[in-house]
């Protein structure tokens, strides 16, 4: 797992087991004997693709090692209805302990990993790349951005510790665009500091102020039109270092590699019904919070094997 330790993941693994299990889990200990042995079984129930099986094996292992697990699938691979991701053979006490904050943990991650491969899939051929937001579940963040790279997509920053975001509050506060852009770079300058710098612009006047004030890596672009979207591309690739690009194509082909070259991003009232349409724009990156708060989780269970 790359954002978050063993150590970290464990302490989650904790509290979530007291939540559940509380002083013990009676319907299991009243009726299936302590010395009882047998085999469950993770089963696809929809097309998807499939994340959360290292978080999984760590549920396992934490509630009870002597538990044995028979793996078949792995994080990012494409299931289908009827796959089977692993057997876990040992204590039945401990299989039915396990089961449903295992099964929560994977079908959450899975839906997302789904919907963020759907997306992405969405702008194939463009040049850009989905990233998600910050719109996460409190305490799940971390698991909820790997489960966006297990689907293809991009994070975007982790938190607010990563990256500076300048969004419209901030450009309000700090008193417009070019100031709120030189106080950032004043900041991490003092500070010693090497964070990417990223300006949210809502009009044509804030793309300006943050041009002639220069010192940002990336331009987002927040609730423009396709239309609006285009024509903001255009004027910031002429008005920025920006490489070779062939205008004939319908997806411009830009070569990044030019020093202070300015990313560009879109954000903001994007639907699945308009999203290929901003990609089209050449924009490198499209924003989605719903990637990680209005996915469906992928339906899967945990079966008795007999």
């Amino acid at each position: 797992m790359e954002y978050i330790s063993k150590e970290e993941l464990r302490e989650l693994i904790s509290q979530w087991f007291k939540e559940d299990i509380g002083d013990g889990d009676h319907t299991s200990l009243s009726s299936i004997p302590a010395e009882a042995e047998g085999c469950q079984q993770l089963i696809v129930k929809a097309e998807g693709v499939l994340a959360g099986v290292e978080v999984a094996a760590e549920v396992i292992d934490f509630f009870d090692p002597t538990l044995r697990v028979e793996w078949f699938l792995k994080d990012g691979d494409h299931v289908k209805p009827g796959d089977i991701a692993f057997r876990v053979y040992g204590k039945v006490r401990s299989l039915l302990q396990v089961e449903r904050t295992m099964l929560n943990i994977m079908q959450r991650m899975s839906g997302i990993a789904t919907m963020a491969h759907y997306y992405q899939e969405m702008v194939a051929g463009t040049g850009c790349t989905i990233l998600d937001t910050r719109k996460t579940t409190p305490g799940l963040r971390m698991l909820e951005k790997e489960a966006v790279r297990f689907g293809g997509a991009r994070n975007h920053r982790i938190g607010l510790f990563d990256m500076i975001l300048l969004k419209d509050n901030h450009v309000d506060f700090a008193g417009g665009t070019a100031a709120a852009i030189h106080r950032a770079k004043e900041y991490c300058k003092a500070n010693g500091k090497n964070l990417k710098i990223e300006i949210e612009v809502r009009n044509q006047a804030e793309i300006d102020a943050a041009l002639q004030e220069g010192g940002v890596d990336r331009i987002m672009l927040d609730n423009f039109t396709p239309d609006a979207t285009m024509e903001a591309v255009r004027y910031i690739r002429e008005h920025s270092p920006k490489g070779h690009v062939d205008w004939t194509d319908k997806v411009p082909n830009w070569k990044k590699e030019t020093p202070g070259f300015i990313e560009i991003e879109s954000s903001g009232g994007i639907t699945k019904e308009t999203l290929r349409a901003y990609a089209e724009c050449g924009v490198d990156f499209i924003s989605v919070g719903a990637l990680t708060h209005s996915f469906k989780g992928l339906d899967m269970s945990f079966k008795a094997v007999k």
